[in-house]
């Protein structure tokens, strides 16, 4: 799979992310929650995929987008638009002190616990493969 960077890799949740919304009451309904690798805050600043800095799972995400709507928070979270992690990457590869991320790499989003996880799913760059 593709390698990602800080660029423009896109992560999407496999599972909607539910959050209260206040209708009267507070009443939870399922959002689409997507984060995109350029407002990621990269943890290795001496290698690059393509022309941007690589990630790998000590990469900090910063917000989550799609569940704004859902204002008093996530079921599990208790939050909404939290930051997102990484949580399985490559096996095999290391980038820096930590193993790089890449497509299909499973990722937390909306806060710690996570109120849903996605998949990274739109690469970023088309040349450094990771095949782990």
């Amino acid at each position: 799979m593709f390698a990602t960077n800080s660029l423009a890799a896109m992560s999407m949740m496999t599972v909607p992310d539910v959050c209260k919304t206040p209708i009267i009451v507070p009443v939870p309904i399922p959002y689409p929650n997507i984060t995109m690798s350029s407002m990621h805050i990269p943890s290795v600043f001496n290698v690059m995929f393509g022309s941007g800095l690589a990630e790998n799972l000590m990469t900090e995400g910063t917000l989550s987008m799609g569940d704004e709507p859902g204002v008093e928070g996530g079921i599990v979270s208790g939050i909404f638009m939290g930051k997102d992690t990484y949580i399985l990457g490559s096996e095999v590869v290391t980038v820096g002190t930590a193993f790089a991320t890449h497509m299909t790499s499973l990722v937390g989003m909306n806060g710690m616990p996570f109120n849903t996880v996605g998949i990274s799913l739109v690469p970023a760059q088309f040349r450094v493969l990771i095949l782990s």
